[in-house]
């Protein structure tokens, strides 16, 4: 499961960092669509956003869930082959739409 606290991918106004390895950047920037899509609808049962898997070989989509009872993580999970992560410290972001 990977953990991922979203600040770690931020400078100091909010943005993600422009100066890091491709791979992060693409990771940071599928996190911020997932924070956008779970705080835009708010659910804690677990819906599709409709986003495709982050693992580039798996035609999966991804679901996410917002974790009311774990200081707000947003859980996120691949419908096809099972990846799934956190999201920590999201709050506040520009991504948030709550």
């Amino acid at each position: 499961m990977l953990i991922s606290n979203i600040s770690h991918f931020l400078n100091p106004h909010g943005n993600i960092v422009r100066d890091m390895p491709s791979e992060a950047r693409e990771l940071a920037s599928f996190l911020t669509l997932i924070i956008e899509a779970t705080t835009d609808f708010e659910s804690e049962s677990g819906f599709s956003t409709e986003l495709p898997c982050n693992d580039k070989e798996c035609s999966g989509t991804t679901h996410s869930r917002l974790l009311i009872e774990k200081d707000h993580e947003i859980y996120w999970w691949c419908s096809k082959c099972k990846e799934e992560g956190i999201i920590t410290e999201w709050e506040g972001t520009h991504w948030d739409q709550s």
